[in-house]
């Protein structure tokens, strides 16, 4: 009996129309439905039992907390019953990792959830989407994805929704795990697994947010030469509950913002240092930054650290628990 597999469409530009079949920028994202998607690529029918619904249809740089949200809850509704043996997600690749990693963090379910976008657009000559989709759905029904986590499969490769990032802006191979790899491919048509996430994801992760409604704010501060305070300042006057540093290097802080990330702690944000890099780990660092009351956000990057810190604060404000759930996940 075929797996029955609910196919949940976002937008992006695996949706996305432009004016020629060369035209690969400047293109509209979210132009074709899921059941326009669906008809495009008639084998899927051969590898489940497809049914499609329409969450939204927006250009992925544009999702929001809310919508967050209700994706994470639409999942755990549709997971728990009994006629969906995976979800497979259609999703802009801008804010893919982002929205990989919240739903590793609140999905409760070991089915099978897979992220999928495309980088050309449907009506590129070339577009990489038909053959991505085909791609998720044979690894949302692999019996080897079950307990694996939120995947992202692009490119003939499987990620992990914590370790993913999206790498080069155009580039159809663009989406890599700086700070491990892929845990899988396609091959041949088959799927093939070689590693796991050893991070706690889903059944595992302790998130609950059947009942949120919104999330705490939490914004990022970008490092850069010649940086002021004045952006700290701004992000804690219109109610900032948590701040994440983009440092530079392993997240070292500009000497003219230091002194407003203290002031922030000493309110009561919760500061989390991370970095701009792109890979590698931020530790404690200086004593100071630690006496500070600074955490850090091991080898998350600045954008994942933040939703990590999103949940947390739904829990506590107390910095050494932010801290170990920081360091655990």
């Amino acid at each position: 009996m075929m797996n029955k597999i609910k196919i949940l469409a976002t937008g992006g530009t695996i949706a996305g129309k432009a004016a020629s079949s060369t035209q690969l920028t400047g293109y509209t994202a979210g132009a074709y439905s899921v059941d326009d998607l669906l008809a495009s690529v008639p084998a899927l029918g051969e590898l489940a039992q497809i049914s499609g619904e329409q969450l939204c249809n927006i250009d992925s740089s544009s999702i929001t907390d809310a919508l967050l949200l209700r994706l994470a809850q639409r999942c755990n509704e549709l997971l728990a019953q009994e006629d969906v043996d995976g979800v497979v997600i259609t999703h802009g690749t801008d804010t893919m990792e982002e929205t990989a990693f919240f739903l590793n963090l609140t999905v409760k379910s070991d089915k099978p959830v897979v992220l999928v976008g495309a980088m050309r657009p449907a009506t590129a000559v070339s577009a990489d989407g038909p053959l991505n989709i085909i791609n998720a759905v044979k690894t949302a029904v692999c019996a080897e994805s079950a307990g694996q986590g939120v995947l992202v499969v692009m490119n003939d490769e499987i990620y992990g929704g914590r370790d993913v990032m999206k790498t080069n802006t155009a580039n159809v191979a663009t989406f890599k795990a700086p700070n491990g790899g892929a845990l899988g491919c396609i091959v041949g048509g088959e799927v093939r697994y070689y590693y796991r996430s050893v991070r706690p994801h889903t059944l595992a992760a302790e998130f609950a947010i059947s009942k949120v409604t919104a999330l705490p704010r939490v914004d990022i501060i970008y490092a850069h030469i010649g940086q002021d305070r004045v952006l700290v300042d701004a992000a804690c006057a219109a109610g900032a509950r948590g701040l994440v540093y983009a440092g530079s290097g392993m997240g070292s802080i500009h000497g003219a913002v230091e002194a407003a990330l203290a002031e922030a702690v000493q309110s009561g944000v919760v500061v989390v240092r991370s970095s701009r890099t792109g890979s590698g780990r931020v530790s404690a660092g200086l004593a100071r930054w630690q006496e500070q009351g600074f955490l850090y956000a091991d080898n998350l990057n600045p954008q994942k650290a933040r939703l990590l810190l999103q949940l947390a604060l739904l829990q506590t404000h107390e910095r050494s628990e932010v801290q170990e759930l920081l360091l655990r996940y």
